[in-house]
Protein backbone atom coordinates (compact mmCIF):
# COMPACT_ATOMS: atom_id res chain seq x y z
CA UNK A 1 0.00 0.00 0.00
CA UNK A 2 2.34 2.36 0.60
CA UNK A 3 4.78 1.67 -1.94
CA UNK A 4 1.32 2.41 -4.93
CA UNK A 5 1.00 5.93 -2.33
CA UNK A 6 4.85 7.04 -2.91
CA UNK A 7 4.05 5.97 -6.57
CA UNK A 8 1.52 8.36 -7.21
CA UNK A 9 2.89 11.05 -5.61
CA UNK A 10 5.82 10.45 -7.74
CA UNK A 11 3.32 10.50 -10.42
CA UNK A 12 1.88 13.91 -9.53
CA UNK A 13 4.92 15.62 -9.01
CA UNK A 14 6.49 14.07 -12.63
CA UNK A 15 2.98 15.46 -14.26
CA UNK A 16 3.65 19.09 -12.24
CA UNK A 17 7.40 19.05 -13.11
CA UNK A 18 6.70 18.93 -17.38
CA UNK A 19 3.78 21.19 -17.25
CA UNK A 20 6.34 23.95 -15.54
CA UNK A 21 8.62 22.73 -17.85
CA UNK A 22 6.54 23.74 -20.80
CA UNK A 23 5.30 27.13 -19.21
CA UNK A 24 8.19 29.09 -20.83
CA UNK A 25 7.05 27.67 -24.64
CA UNK A 26 3.81 28.87 -23.72
CA UNK A 27 4.64 31.86 -23.07
CA UNK A 28 6.87 32.59 -25.66
CA UNK A 29 4.38 31.04 -28.70
CA UNK A 30 2.87 34.49 -28.87
CA UNK A 31 6.50 36.43 -30.06
CA UNK A 32 7.91 36.12 -33.28
CA UNK A 33 11.59 35.00 -33.79
CA UNK A 34 12.09 39.22 -34.78
CA UNK A 35 10.63 40.22 -31.47
CA UNK A 36 12.85 37.80 -29.50
CA UNK A 37 15.66 38.86 -31.56
CA UNK A 38 15.38 42.63 -30.70
CA UNK A 39 15.13 41.31 -26.91
CA UNK A 40 18.71 40.14 -26.70
CA UNK A 41 20.50 43.01 -28.15
CA UNK A 42 24.17 41.93 -26.89
CA UNK A 43 24.31 39.11 -29.07
CA UNK A 44 23.97 41.58 -32.23
CA UNK A 45 27.02 43.39 -31.65
CA UNK A 46 27.88 46.21 -33.86
CA UNK A 47 31.40 46.93 -33.35
CA UNK A 48 34.78 45.06 -32.22
CA UNK A 49 34.25 45.73 -28.30
CA UNK A 50 30.37 44.67 -28.36
CA UNK A 51 31.55 41.87 -29.86
CA UNK A 52 34.06 40.84 -27.63
CA UNK A 53 31.82 41.12 -24.47
CA UNK A 54 29.42 38.81 -26.23
CA UNK A 55 32.36 36.26 -27.01
CA UNK A 56 33.42 36.53 -23.28
CA UNK A 57 29.95 36.15 -22.11
CA UNK A 58 29.37 33.52 -24.43
CA UNK A 59 31.93 31.44 -22.81
CA UNK A 60 31.55 32.35 -19.48
CA UNK A 61 28.48 30.81 -19.68
CA UNK A 62 29.62 27.75 -21.79
CA UNK A 63 32.43 27.16 -18.96
CA UNK A 64 29.64 27.21 -16.13
CA UNK A 65 27.13 24.69 -18.06
CA UNK A 66 30.03 22.45 -18.42
CA UNK A 67 29.69 22.21 -14.33
CA UNK A 68 25.88 22.92 -14.10
CA UNK A 69 24.55 19.87 -16.94
CA UNK A 70 26.71 16.99 -15.31
CA UNK A 71 26.34 17.84 -11.99
CA UNK A 72 22.73 17.88 -12.60
CA UNK A 73 22.72 14.89 -14.47
CA UNK A 74 24.48 13.15 -11.78
CA UNK A 75 22.04 13.84 -9.34
CA UNK A 76 19.40 13.30 -11.03
CA UNK A 77 20.75 9.58 -11.50
CA UNK A 78 21.82 8.97 -7.18
CA UNK A 79 18.48 10.74 -6.88
CA UNK A 80 16.79 7.80 -9.03
CA UNK A 81 19.36 4.99 -8.27
CA UNK A 82 19.51 4.89 -4.96
CA UNK A 83 16.08 6.12 -4.10
CA UNK A 84 14.75 3.94 -1.23
CA UNK A 85 12.29 1.92 -3.06
CA UNK A 86 14.92 0.86 -5.49
CA UNK A 87 16.07 -2.94 -4.10
CA UNK A 88 18.75 -3.26 -6.82
CA UNK A 89 21.16 -0.40 -5.95
CA UNK A 90 24.42 -1.31 -3.61
CA UNK A 91 24.69 -0.67 -0.60
CA UNK A 92 28.06 -0.38 1.24
CA UNK A 93 27.95 0.70 4.73
CA UNK A 94 31.57 0.23 5.30
CA UNK A 95 32.31 2.96 2.52
CA UNK A 96 33.87 6.32 3.48
CA UNK A 97 36.76 7.55 1.33
CA UNK A 98 37.68 7.79 -2.48
CA UNK A 99 40.10 8.99 -4.31
CA UNK A 100 38.60 9.80 -7.74
CA UNK A 101 35.55 11.54 -5.54
CA UNK A 102 38.86 13.82 -3.84
CA UNK A 103 40.09 14.48 -7.47
CA UNK A 104 37.03 15.42 -9.08
CA UNK A 105 35.43 17.48 -6.41
CA UNK A 106 38.98 19.51 -5.97
CA UNK A 107 40.38 19.31 -9.33
CA UNK A 108 37.01 20.90 -11.14
CA UNK A 109 36.64 23.71 -9.53
CA UNK A 110 40.38 24.75 -9.15
CA UNK A 111 40.50 24.57 -13.23
CA UNK A 112 37.07 25.71 -13.59
CA UNK A 113 38.35 29.16 -11.90
CA UNK A 114 41.67 29.17 -13.41
CA UNK A 115 40.48 28.95 -16.61
CA UNK A 116 37.32 31.79 -15.97
CA UNK A 117 40.49 33.71 -14.25
CA UNK A 118 42.50 33.98 -17.21
CA UNK A 119 39.62 34.81 -19.74
CA UNK A 120 38.56 37.43 -17.46
CA UNK A 121 41.61 38.95 -17.28
CA UNK A 122 42.19 38.73 -21.00
CA UNK A 123 38.59 40.29 -21.33
CA UNK A 124 39.03 42.54 -18.96
CA UNK A 125 41.94 44.01 -21.28
CA UNK A 126 40.79 43.51 -24.59
CA UNK A 127 37.83 45.92 -23.47
CA UNK A 128 39.37 47.94 -21.35
CA UNK A 129 37.76 51.72 -21.76
CA UNK A 130 40.91 53.78 -21.45
CA UNK A 131 43.50 51.44 -23.35
CA UNK A 132 41.34 48.92 -25.22
CA UNK A 133 43.59 46.51 -26.33
CA UNK A 134 41.22 45.27 -28.78
CA UNK A 135 40.85 48.42 -30.45
CA UNK A 136 44.37 48.77 -31.43
CA UNK A 137 44.07 45.06 -32.87
CA UNK A 138 41.02 46.09 -35.04
CA UNK A 139 42.64 49.05 -36.46
CA UNK A 140 45.53 47.21 -37.29
CA UNK A 141 46.29 46.49 -41.34
CA UNK A 142 45.67 48.25 -44.46
CA UNK A 143 44.28 51.33 -45.03
CA UNK A 144 44.25 54.50 -42.89
CA UNK A 145 43.28 54.44 -39.25
CA UNK A 146 39.64 55.57 -38.58
CA UNK A 147 39.59 59.14 -36.75
CA UNK A 148 38.91 59.53 -33.39
CA UNK A 149 36.22 61.35 -31.79
CA UNK A 150 35.21 62.89 -28.46
CA UNK A 151 31.75 62.87 -27.18
CA UNK A 152 31.50 64.55 -23.58
CA UNK A 153 28.12 62.93 -22.15
CA UNK A 154 26.37 64.58 -19.41
CA UNK A 155 23.03 63.02 -17.81
CA UNK A 156 20.50 64.80 -15.93
CA UNK A 157 17.16 63.79 -14.23
CA UNK A 158 15.91 62.46 -16.52
CA UNK A 159 17.59 63.21 -19.83
CA UNK A 160 21.29 62.47 -21.91
CA UNK A 161 23.19 65.42 -23.37
CA UNK A 162 25.86 64.44 -26.15
CA UNK A 163 28.14 67.45 -26.13
CA UNK A 164 31.04 66.80 -30.01
CA UNK A 165 33.44 70.06 -27.76
CA UNK A 166 35.88 70.38 -31.46
CA UNK A 167 32.70 70.72 -33.02
CA UNK A 168 30.81 72.82 -31.04
CA UNK A 169 27.25 71.47 -30.87
CA UNK A 170 25.36 68.99 -28.74
CA UNK A 171 22.28 66.97 -29.63
CA UNK A 172 19.71 65.91 -26.50
CA UNK A 173 18.54 62.23 -25.98
CA UNK A 174 20.47 61.34 -29.27
CA UNK A 175 23.67 60.03 -30.15
CA UNK A 176 25.28 60.62 -33.55
CA UNK A 177 28.25 58.89 -34.13
CA UNK A 178 30.01 58.16 -37.86
CA UNK A 179 30.60 54.57 -39.10
CA UNK A 180 34.28 53.34 -38.39
CA UNK A 181 35.79 56.01 -36.31
CA UNK A 182 36.69 55.91 -32.66
CA UNK A 183 34.68 57.40 -30.11
CA UNK A 184 36.15 58.23 -27.08
CA UNK A 185 33.42 59.39 -24.45
CA UNK A 186 34.13 61.69 -21.26
CA UNK A 187 31.19 61.21 -18.77
CA UNK A 188 29.60 62.64 -15.84
CA UNK A 189 26.22 63.04 -14.04
CA UNK A 190 24.61 66.23 -12.80
CA UNK A 191 22.18 64.59 -10.92
CA UNK A 192 22.52 61.00 -9.35
CA UNK A 193 24.41 57.56 -10.43
CA UNK A 194 23.38 56.52 -13.89
CA UNK A 195 24.87 53.51 -16.26
CA UNK A 196 25.53 54.46 -20.22
CA UNK A 197 24.58 51.30 -21.97
CA UNK A 198 24.15 50.79 -25.95
CA UNK A 199 24.17 47.08 -25.70
CA UNK A 200 25.05 46.51 -29.50
CA UNK A 201 28.10 48.81 -29.33
CA UNK A 202 29.44 49.40 -25.60
CA UNK A 203 29.31 47.40 -22.23
CA UNK A 204 27.66 49.27 -19.16
CA UNK A 205 29.76 51.80 -17.04
CA UNK A 206 28.52 53.96 -14.58
CA UNK A 207 27.99 57.87 -14.88
CA UNK A 208 28.37 59.56 -11.31
CA UNK A 209 28.12 63.12 -10.03
CA UNK A 210 31.01 65.10 -9.65
CA UNK A 211 32.95 62.45 -11.47
CA UNK A 212 34.41 61.31 -14.58
CA UNK A 213 34.47 58.57 -16.46
CA UNK A 214 35.80 57.29 -19.88
CA UNK A 215 34.08 54.83 -22.38
CA UNK A 216 35.35 54.20 -26.16
CA UNK A 217 33.18 52.06 -28.93
CA UNK A 218 33.67 51.31 -32.52
CA UNK A 219 30.40 50.98 -34.69
CA UNK A 220 31.21 49.17 -38.00
CA UNK A 221 27.21 48.66 -38.92
CA UNK A 222 25.31 51.53 -40.08
CA UNK A 223 21.88 51.62 -38.05
CA UNK A 224 20.20 52.71 -35.46
CA UNK A 225 20.84 51.29 -32.12
CA UNK A 226 19.40 51.53 -28.68
CA UNK A 227 20.85 53.00 -25.78
CA UNK A 228 19.67 53.96 -21.76
CA UNK A 229 20.38 54.17 -18.56
CA UNK A 230 20.91 50.76 -16.95
CA UNK A 231 20.53 51.90 -12.87
CA UNK A 232 17.42 53.56 -11.55
CA UNK A 233 16.95 56.72 -10.74
CA UNK A 234 13.98 57.76 -9.81
CA UNK A 235 10.43 58.41 -11.46
CA UNK A 236 11.44 59.74 -15.19
CA UNK A 237 13.63 56.22 -15.88
CA UNK A 238 11.91 54.43 -17.62
CA UNK A 239 11.69 57.44 -20.29
CA UNK A 240 15.62 58.17 -20.09
CA UNK A 241 16.46 56.12 -23.20
CA UNK A 242 18.43 57.33 -26.45
CA UNK A 243 18.51 56.17 -29.85
CA UNK A 244 21.85 55.76 -31.57
CA UNK A 245 22.41 56.68 -34.98
CA UNK A 246 25.45 55.03 -36.86
CA UNK A 247 25.46 56.85 -40.41
CA UNK A 248 28.77 56.95 -42.64
CA UNK A 249 31.14 59.23 -42.33
CA UNK A 250 29.80 61.93 -45.29
CA UNK A 251 26.78 61.74 -43.93
CA UNK A 252 28.02 62.85 -40.15
CA UNK A 253 30.06 65.90 -41.06
CA UNK A 254 26.41 66.99 -43.38
CA UNK A 255 24.65 66.65 -40.07
CA UNK A 256 27.24 68.74 -38.29
CA UNK A 257 26.92 71.34 -40.46
CA UNK A 258 23.38 71.18 -40.05
CA UNK A 259 23.62 71.68 -36.26
CA UNK A 260 26.01 74.46 -36.14
CA UNK A 261 23.52 76.60 -37.88
CA UNK A 262 21.05 75.77 -35.25
CA UNK A 263 19.04 78.73 -33.24
CA UNK A 264 19.02 77.19 -29.98
CA UNK A 265 22.88 77.60 -28.18
CA UNK A 266 24.11 75.83 -25.19
CA UNK A 267 26.45 77.48 -22.01
CA UNK A 268 26.15 76.89 -18.55
CA UNK A 269 22.96 79.02 -17.64
CA UNK A 270 21.06 77.43 -20.34
CA UNK A 271 22.16 74.01 -19.30
CA UNK A 272 20.69 74.70 -15.54
CA UNK A 273 17.51 75.18 -17.27
CA UNK A 274 18.13 71.78 -19.17
CA UNK A 275 18.70 70.06 -16.71
CA UNK A 276 15.86 70.51 -14.61
CA UNK A 277 13.98 67.43 -13.91
CA UNK A 278 12.32 66.26 -16.97
CA UNK A 279 10.22 62.94 -18.05
CA UNK A 280 11.07 62.79 -21.47
CA UNK A 281 7.69 60.57 -22.03
CA UNK A 282 7.82 61.58 -26.00
CA UNK A 283 11.80 60.49 -26.72
CA UNK A 284 12.29 64.60 -27.64
CA UNK A 285 15.30 65.61 -29.20
CA UNK A 286 16.96 68.90 -29.87
CA UNK A 287 19.88 69.81 -31.03
CA UNK A 288 21.91 73.19 -29.86
CA UNK A 289 24.74 75.15 -31.62
CA UNK A 290 27.39 77.48 -30.33
CA UNK A 291 28.40 75.18 -27.34
CA UNK A 292 30.83 76.59 -25.26
CA UNK A 293 33.80 74.49 -24.45
CA UNK A 294 34.41 74.12 -20.82
CA UNK A 295 30.63 73.20 -20.45
CA UNK A 296 31.36 69.79 -19.58
CA UNK A 297 33.83 70.97 -16.73
CA UNK A 298 31.81 73.72 -15.36
CA UNK A 299 28.83 70.49 -14.78
CA UNK A 300 31.78 68.32 -12.70
CA UNK A 301 32.77 72.15 -10.88
CA UNK A 302 28.45 73.06 -10.20
CA UNK A 303 27.95 69.19 -8.56
CA UNK A 304 31.19 69.68 -6.31
CA UNK A 305 29.89 73.11 -5.41
CA UNK A 306 27.00 71.37 -4.06
CA UNK A 307 24.94 72.64 -7.08
CA UNK A 308 21.05 70.08 -7.47
CA UNK A 309 18.78 70.15 -9.61
CA UNK A 310 15.39 69.77 -7.48
CA UNK A 311 11.94 68.56 -8.74
CA UNK A 312 9.65 71.21 -8.30
CA UNK A 313 6.64 70.40 -5.78
CA UNK A 314 3.26 72.03 -6.11
CA UNK A 315 2.49 74.40 -3.56
CA UNK A 316 0.30 73.35 -1.02
CA UNK A 317 -3.34 72.81 -1.62
CA UNK A 318 -3.45 73.42 -4.92
CA UNK A 319 -4.01 69.36 -5.92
Amino acid sequence: MRVRQYGSVVCRIGRLVRSIAFLPLLLLSGCSAHSLSRQFLIFHPAGPLSGADMRFTVLDVAVMLGIIIPTAVVTTFFLLHYRKTNTTAAYDPTWSHSNVIELVVWAVPLLTVALLGYYAYRGTYAVDPFHPRLLKVAQAGPGAVPPRLRVDVITTDWQWLFIYPKQHIAIANELVIPRGATVDFHMTSATVVNDFFIPNLAGMIDVMPGMRTEQVLVADKLGTYKGYSANFSGSGFSWMGFKTRVISPKRFQDWVQSVQHVPLHMDYAQFNAFAKPTKNINGKTYEFSDVKGRLFDQVIEGVLKGRVYTTQLPPPGSA
